[in-house]
């Protein structure tokens, strides 16, 4: 799941205020993109993108995938692919939270609140750290995205602290304010300050069953690599790996494809988005896409006869773009397998869940989301 790696094009962009948004179309269009991996999926032959180009010689199985859940964010489209669509969009604070729930959280954590508005994740520790570090108070801001960031400094608040507070944070937005993600945003370093790895989201709980339950209640292995348990709130993920960066997440893929296991190995690439996509870094953006390309490359060397490969995204974060937020875009869906027919157009899907659907077939496990298998056109 390269996070964030839209290919523009959704039919609803201009009702999000992202007309023209096209995160792959931007990394081509630098003239730095080299994915041969992906083309030879079939990226270049999916219809309708800026940057087709057909091939002859396709090994994989392609499509483009709208969104049906009213959202442009991590949790619902992680949801969506994993077979639950959310009709309804995860409340949002462009103009800062409510008083009652900035009070229920001091009184909760015994500090004070600063900010409460919507702020980049750098530039929030540059306008509020110096006030934090002399205060205790800590940092509370949030983005176009359904979520509530707690910034500290880890010599303030320590990490386990901070945590501590988020999961006190996660319990008061529930319900009315049950925003997608508490996250916990340290920092560390005199000003201006720097953010450090020990990154952590509370999500919600997913409220219906998506095909991680369904592989676990029949006895298959479902693994996270990445923000996957974070994003799942843990339920159903059996085995989990923290995320480390994208190069350190796919050699753990890759380890993980070397041994032997029956089930779903669930991996999120998150530095396109987090690192790349929202500071608008087009360069960053396009070589992270190719030294994933690479790696994928290794991982199909570790692959057995009976397995699949799927390269798909969340929603897009066009580097190109304006402002800083997530875009509304189309993704793309590849699938790689030794077992899969070549050279297959799937068309145009109507959710992200037909992948849940898909996966739930192939497993021969009872399903119950969202989505429509398109097992029958690839094997």
């Amino acid at each position: 799941m390269l996070d964030s790696a839209g290919i523009g094009g959704a039919p609803d962009a201009a009702e999000f205020g992202d007309a023209g948004a096209d995160t792959f179309g931007t990394c081509y269009k630098s003239g730095e993109m080299n994915v041969p991996n992906m083309e030879k999926f079939g990226l270049r032959n999916i219809e309708g993108t800026s940057f087709y180009d057909p091939k002859d010689e396709v090994e994989g199985c392609y499509c483009r995938m709208h969104e049906k859940s009213r959202g442009k964010d991590t949790t619902v489209g992680h949801w969506e692919m994993a077979g639950m669509v959310s009709p309804k969009p995860l409340p949002t604070y462009p103009n800062g939270f409510p008083q009652e729930v900035l009070d229920a959280i001091s009184k909760a954590t015994g500090r004070g609140i600063l900010c409460n508005k919507t702020y980049s994740g750098t530039e929030v520790i540059k306008d509020y750290g110096k006030q934090h570090v002399e205060t205790g108070d800590l940092i509370v801001y949030t983005s176009a995205d359904s979520v509530l960031q707690i910034a500290a400094h880890e010599d303030i608040v320590p990490i386990d602290e901070l945590y501590e507070i988020c999961h006190k944070a996660r319990d008061i937005m529930q319900g009315e304010h049950g925003v997608g993600r508490i996250i916990a945003r340290p920092f560390e370093g005199e000003w201006p300050f720097q953010r450090t790895v020990r990154r952590h989201d509370f999500s919600l709980q997913p409220p219906r069953e998506t095909v991680l339950d369904a592989l676990k209640a029949e006895g298959f292995m479902s693994i996270g690599v990445g923000k996957i348990y974070d994003i799942f709130a843990g339920k159903s993920v059996m085995y989990s790996y923290s995320n480390k960066g994208n190069e350190a997440n796919m050699v753990r893929t890759i380890d993980i494809a070397d041994a032997a296991f029956e089930g779903l190995c669930y991996v999120n690439l998150v530095d396109t988005d987090m690192i790349y996509g929202h500071r608008r870094d087009i360069a960053g953006y396009t070589k992270a896409l190719n030294t994933a390309d690479r790696q994928f490359g290794e991982l199909m060397e570790k692959m057995g006869p009976e397995d699949i490969l799927i390269i798909t995204a969340d929603h897009g974060c066009d580097p190109g773009y304006t402002g800083t937020d997530h875009t509304r875009e189309d993704i793309p869906c590849l699938i790689w397998g030794p077992s899969l027919k070549k050279g297959v157009d799937i068309g145009t899907r109507d959710t992200f869940a037909d992948m849940a659907a898909t996966i739930a077939e192939y497993f021969g496990i009872a399903y119950r989301g969202d989505g429509t298998s398109f097992l029958s056109k690839i094997l």
